[in-house]
């Protein structure tokens, strides 16, 4: 290695140890150790600082961002918006150079990462997307979108279960252009890695299908740069480079748990330096290594200006595609509102709100020709195969039909991944129940913002005999409690659709919550569900009583209040599709829904019901369940715990009697 690369290391190193002193927390040692690598790596990645969200650079995602030093530094001596200033303010309150790496933070932040393994997974699927886009738009001679994935990753993220779920999709379907660097520094917090992890990494990766390079020292910069040459030879198989390294390498504290995660101290610091000769005053970067990293990027605009003409030839010789691959980067949308084939359905079939979703995305991926995804084999019950297209494989990258196998959290993960790629609308599958498997990707999807639908079926103690282990409960108050998160149960075809068409403009998740039971459609119900909540069956003057329901409950609700008007009370139906979106609406409007003149409120929904009492009170009363379900037929659980027509009728008597 050239001494000026040295120096740049040591100056990344010399950042590290500074900013996490002065923040006096962080993770000194796997961004000490993984230095050599990780610069080797950007040294020789397609990427261009001055513009990071450039379509044809390389990917990479720190999936160990306990690490998160590392990459500030590199973003800060490679050029990146990240200032002197920015890093002296490391883990302080509005710093974009948060404790672990934040999407949206600082411009070519991939990925939001620190709960480990996730990283690792959102960089398969952003590979996924690079192959399916590629599929999509290449032509020969016309690569426009060729670019690689690569991820770093740590001995935890090696342990966690949603990485091995993960690199066995990657294997099966021979991911190429993804190459995973693994610092094997053999340490966690509480010690060797020996304690909980014996096991030959080598030997798992290769049965998963990997190509499998080893370098047998962090510090040989020459042997990263060549495993890195060979890994991108292989196009049939993603590539695991295990990088031997030492946590803290060159510190007094290399070695030891210690420096994972805490500071190294003042004088280990100043026995640092001295050991390097480093003489330069904290928080400095030499001039020498700014003009050399000056240098690289001239490499890396010809790297860009390259493509921008490749893409300009594209232009010209395929106007269309040019065009398309634009508006999916763009995230542009049809006119699905005003088009009417999208709120058919018939008034008198008893659908199930999964078979509504089924018939749903039929007609979008018809007129949306990104929206790609799958279920966590669950298809023929999720209803979510998508029969006018291909399977996405190892043979046909274009296919649109992603079929994840059982692996809940790693879909989650990979569908983050996707719509961080750019350009394409995933979506995702399973029983609602099974939610809590991938809660964590979810919950990173709501943190970045990200476009993911979550299409959920199987929605209450509707599912029936296959009993309680099957029958979410709390999942729903779960979701409801999560930030930016959008939780959705219609009741209908017309609310189901409503429902798909909010949420393609979110930007966030969506969670859909279906039934499996039938249910009839329901007079009144359409557009107007897009405003979460909204009137669904009135009275004349003030309602003496207010019924709110969700899903296969506002049938219920309905037809208590048809006995009740039969006696002249004063009732009000309320449908509540999604309290997000009735929350985000004018309060005078809410008001007009819910008039805070009328106390006297029922909810009804067939799953718990913490997240109902700020809409009824104290006072109100909540039909719910109050415990796990039971096997048997969905109708006879129904009865037995009292989520009944008959059940509502009293309850919202009682109130005004």
């Amino acid at each position: 290695m050239q001494n000026i690369d040295r120096l740049a290391i040591t100056s990344m190193r010399m950042l590290t140890a500074d900013a996490i002193q002065k923040a006096k927390s962080g993770h000194p040692g796997l961004a000490i150790g993984s230095a050599p690598m990780a610069y080797t790596l950007w040294k020789n990645m397609r990427h261009d600082p001055k513009d990071p969200e450039w379509i044809g650079r390389d990917r990479f995602v720190l999936s160990a961002g306990h690490a998160s030093m590392l990459l500030y530094s590199l973003m800060h001596i490679f050029g990146y918006p990240v200032s002197m200033d920015d890093i002296k303010d490391f883990r302080q309150l509005g710093a974009k150079t948060a404790g672990h790496p934040e999407y949206g933070n600082i411009p070519g932040i991939e990925a939001t990462t620190g709960p480990l393994g996730q990283g690792f997974a959102m960089a398969v699927g952003m590979a996924m997307a690079e192959r399916h886009m590629a599929a999509r738009f290449n032509r020969e001679g016309y690569n426009v979108i060729d670019n690689y994935t690569y991820t770093l990753m740590g001995d935890g993220c090696m342990m966690e279960g949603v990485a091995a779920e993960a690199a066995s999709f990657a294997g099966t379907l021979g991911l190429g252009r993804l190459i995973a660097l693994y610092d094997s520094n053999r340490i966690t917090i509480e010690g060797s890695t020996d304690l909980a992890f014996t096991e030959d990494v080598k030997m798992r990766f290769e049965a998963y299908g990997w190509q499998v390079l080893e370098v047998a020292s962090g510090e040989d910069t020459e042997a990263v740069a060549k495993a890195l040459c060979e890994a991108k030879k292989e196009a049939n198989k993603p590539s695991l480079i295990i990088v031997h390294t030492n946590i803290a390498e060159g510190t007094p504290k290399q070695g030891s748990a210690s420096s994972h995660g805490s500071p190294l101290g003042e004088e280990n610091i100043a026995a640092y330096k001295r050991s390097l000769g480093w003489e330069y005053p904290d928080f400095t970067v030499p001039e020498e290594v700014y003009a050399h990293m000056a240098e690289l990027r001239r490499g890396f605009k010809q790297a860009h200006e390259e493509h921008d003409s490749l893409m300009q030839a594209y232009k010209a010789a395929y106007p269309e595609l040019y065009a398309e691959l634009n508006d999916w980067l763009a995230g542009k949308l049809p006119d699905l509102m005003n088009d009417p084939a999208i709120w058919e359905f018939d008034d008198d079939a008893k659908l199930a709100t999964r078979k509504c979703s089924e018939m749903m995305l039929t007609r979008l991926t018809g007129r949306v020709p990104n929206l790609v995804g799958g279920s966590a084999d669950l298809g023929p019950s999720n209803l979510t195969y998508m029969k006018a297209y291909e399977d996405f494989s190892k043979d046909n990258y274009a296919g649109r039909n992603f079929r994840f196998g059982i692996r809940e959290f790693a879909m989650g993960a990979i569908a983050n991944g996707m719509a961080l790629y750019g350009g394409l609308r995933p979506y995702c599958a399973t029983f609602l129940v099974f939610v809590d498997y991938m809660k964590p990707a979810l919950r990173l999807s709501a943190l970045m913002g990200l476009n993911v639908l979550y299409v959920m079926t199987h929605d209450s103690i509707g599912v029936g005999e296959d009993g309680p282990t099957h029958q979410p409960i709390e999942q729903l108050d779960m979701l409801r409690a999560t930030p930016n998160t959008y939780v959705m149960r219609p009741a209908d075809g017309r609310e189901t659709a409503a429902c798909y068409l909010a949420a393609m403009e979110l930007k966030a998740p969506a969670v859909l919550a279906l039934s499996r039971q039938n249910l009839p459609q329901l007079p009144g119900t359409g557009k107007e569900a897009m405003r979460g909540g909204y009137i669904l069956r009135d009275c004349e003057g003030m309602p003496l009583v207010i019924i709110i329901a969700t899903g296969s409950e506002v049938e219920l609700a309905m037809k208590a209040a048809e006995r009740m008007a039969a006696d002249r009370i004063r009732v009000r139906v309320v449908s509540m599709p999604c309290m997000e979106l009735f929350e985000e609406q004018p309060e005078e409007y809410r008001m007009s829904v819910l008039p805070i003149e009328c106390r006297n409120r029922v909810a009804v929904e067939a799953l718990g019901g913490m997240s109902w009492y700020k809409y009824v009170g104290i006072d109100g009363k909540i039909i719910g369940m109050k415990g796990f379900g039971a096997s048997a037929p969905g109708g006879k659980l129904f009865e037995k715990f009292g989520v009944t027509a008959e059940a509502v009728e009293d309850a919202a008597r009682s109130m005004i009697e």
